[in-house]
């Protein structure tokens, strides 16, 4: 009964979010599915998280969406998420769900999925609201000055508006496993896989180029305005969507390791 309301629940928020236009069709009915395995095998505390991201970021990719607007040509996609970025974000809360259903007493895969949805929505906050910094952003790897929205530029708005992102993990996450070490391995979870993200962005992230807009931008093979664009650096293949991937995969991981660790 709980798989079937949780399948249920993972479709109604899948279309909800579509008729909002958070999603698009291909999101929605990766949502559904995503959302109906955590939900349907891991039950209210991780279905808590998820939702926890997936509500707050959705409302944060609409805080001041006219000012954001100036700076969608940077970015490979809109804050319509399509199916590759829900599975880049909470394919491996699936997983972990998954691998848990047939060990429910490894704490571990708990703490993983904490430490996932940490750097998730750490990362996410950070770029929404660092976006709205009076100040540009300074390059993770060498402090220069970038333009807004650049991969790999950061800001302290933004490390802020991560650490936020990561801690309301934690606290949320402290319902369901008492203590303050939950929220301590959320919020370094959280933060170095958003860190580590920046640092991908502004390294190998594949960067591209419109002639059109003369703008550097993450779009490839097309621009925004429809321009196909061209290689300036990085790797060709490795787009946003997977830097995010290896961003929860590494938050995962160190909320573990930290957890073991201290406790």
């Amino acid at each position: 009964m709980q798989i079937l309301i949780g399948f249920l629940l993972g479709i109604v928020v899948g279309y909800l979010a579509y008729r909002v236009s958070a999603l698009s069709a291909g999101g929605a009915v990766a949502a559904s599915i995503v959302g109906g395995v955590i939900f349907g095998l891991g039950g209210m505390p991780w279905a808590t998280l998820l939702l926890v991201f997936f509500v707050s970021s959705s409302l944060l990719s609409r805080v001041y969406k006219r000012r954001k607007s100036t700076l969608k040509e940077k970015f490979a996609k809109g804050s319509q998420r399509d199916y590759a970025q829900v599975l880049a974000n909470g394919g491996l809360g699936a997983l972990l769900v998954l691998i848990h259903w047939f060990n429910p007493d490894q704490i571990g895969l708990w703490i993983a999925f904490v430490g996932s949805m940490a750097a998730v929505n750490a990362d996410t906050w950070g770029t929404e609201l660092g976006v709205l910094s009076s100040s540009n952003p300074r390059l993770i790897t060498s402090g220069r000055e970038v333009e807004k929205g650049a991969s790999g530029g950061v800001t302290f708005l933004g490390y802020l508006a991560s650490v936020g992102g990561a801690l309301i993990i934690g606290l949320f996450a402290v319902l369901f496993t008492p203590g303050a070490l939950v929220v301590v391995v959320a919020v370094l979870g959280g933060l170095t896989g958003a860190t580590v993200d920046s640092i991908l962005g502004a390294t190998v992230q594949g960067i591209f180029y419109c002639p059109n807009c003369e703008k550097e931008t993450e779009s490839h093979p097309v621009h925004h305005c429809g321009t196909e664009t061209t290689y300036v650096r990085g790797w060709r293949w490795l787009n946003n969507d997977l830097v995010n991937l290896f961003c929860s995969l590494v938050g995962a991981g160190i909320a573990v390791g930290f957890w073991f660790l201290i406790s």
